[in-house]
């Protein structure tokens, strides 16, 4: 039977007697103190080294781990988590990685930090799985929306930062510094981002002023103009902001890292601020979701030019034309039919569907309503059926 716990440097002491006098041999003394030779020896042999501190209980840690990451490795880990506190361990690994650095594992680095304090006790746990969307190619579809707004702290205005990122590629088009979140506002904001880096297919927003009503049939100025520019405007289901899952994750990860930009002077000081960390996310900045790519290496420019001319409409030869009048009223055989105040003054055309009938109010490229002249309800002005809530609804995506 080994020995006790209890008092076992008590019982190393007593066997080193009863060896030392001689009386019986080492076979015998080990048989006594029930102990093999082999640890019999050694107790013997460290007693005569160091006397009774030998005898004592001796951490069996090695002096050297060969598997430990260096010291300059682990300078280097800390270095970038430190310039970037909510960077993760994959992140941190990708960047050293693109440096020549001889990357240690993940797990490694997660514990390079918390061994040096610098881990979230709760970082291991925000990590969960998602089912992730992606627009085939970069300009397919851009995301937009604000993100809140921050009164300036020296009380010069206020800041209303508008995103807009490219769904393939999570490029950040842009990052302005808006005073409001008017329509002329973000008009403005648009065109700086459109001639810097073109026209895209789609733009995917909330429901919500200035780029949507709300209401059914119902379009915004800044829709009109989008839909003259050939852009197609998608809407998310109402309440349901996980829609714009990419753009809102965007806004978590500008919060985390983005620093207390509304400590600036004024609009000016906030956009140089937010092109120093647009600079960084774009092109430095590792992105789970494109296997710890950055963006620019999946974005290139739109091939679409941002017009300086608005382009004319043309619905064909033979297309039924009807211009909308004030207030957004349709005219067309001997009835009249409201649509969006926003349309007034432009062209619309009326083109028949599946369904006898019903016809079909097209905007540019883009389905205002239907109209279904089979109603019998004389006395009501408005026969504009629903469709898809007036612009086309996209399915919940990240």
């Amino acid at each position: 039977m080994p020995w006790q716990e209890v008092a076992t440097v008590t019982l190393r002491e007593q066997f080193v007697a009863a060896a030392l006098t001689g009386e019986m041999t080492m076979a015998a003394v080990c048989r006594q103190f029930q102990i093999s030779r082999k640890t019999g020896y050694k107790w013997l042999a460290c007693y005569r080294a160091e006397g009774t501190d030998g005898l004592q209980d001796r951490s069996r840690r090695p002096h050297q781990s060969p598997e430990r990451t260096t010291a300059v490795v682990e300078q280097q880990v800390l270095l970038v988590r430190d310039r970037h506190p909510a960077w993760g361990a994959r992140k941190i690994a990708a960047v050293l990685e693109r440096r020549g650095v001889e990357v240690p594992a993940v797990s490694t680095i997660t514990a390079i930090l918390a061994r040096h304090n610098r881990l979230d006790p709760q970082e291991s746990h925000k990590h969960r799985a998602y089912q992730r969307f992606m627009a085939p190619h970069a300009n397919a579809l851009w995301q937009m929306d604000f993100k809140g707004w921050r009164t300036l702290t020296t009380g010069q205005g206020s800041c209303h930062p508008l995103s807009v990122l490219d769904d393939h590629s999570r490029w950040l088009v842009g990052l302005v510094a808006c005073g409001n979140q008017q329509e002329s506002t973000v008009r403005a904001a648009l065109i700086g981002v459109f001639e810097e880096t073109g026209l895209p297919e789609s733009i995917l927003a909330d429901n919500g002023p200035p780029w949507g009503t709300g209401q059914p049939n119902s379009l915004t100025g800044l829709e009109i103009w989008l839909l003259r520019l050939g852009i197609t405007v998608l809407h998310g289901r109402p309440w349901h902001p996980q829609t714009q899952g990419k753009v809102e994750r965007l806004h978590r990860t500008f919060g985390l890292e983005g620093g207390d930009w509304w400590n600036a002077a004024d609009l000016a000081g906030c956009q140089g601020r937010f092109d120093t960390w647009r600079t960084l996310y774009n092109h430095d900045r590792p992105h789970e979701a494109l296997g710890m790519a950055v963006p620019a290496s999946r974005y290139v420019p739109s091939a679409r030019p941002y017009p300086q001319r608005l382009p004319p409409i043309d619905y064909g030869p033979g297309a039924t034309v009807r211009t909308i009048q004030a207030n957004g009223w349709l005219h067309f055989q001997g009835q009249r039919y409201r649509l969006s105040r926003a349309l007034r003054g432009q062209p619309v055309a009326l083109r028949p569907t599946g369904t006898d009938g019903v016809l079909s109010i097209v905007y540019c490229h883009h389905q205002v309503a239907q109209l279904d002249l089979r109603a019998d309800a004389p006395e009501v002005l408005i026969r504009v059926r629903e469709v898809e809530s007036g612009v086309t609804h996209v399915s919940e995506h990240l």
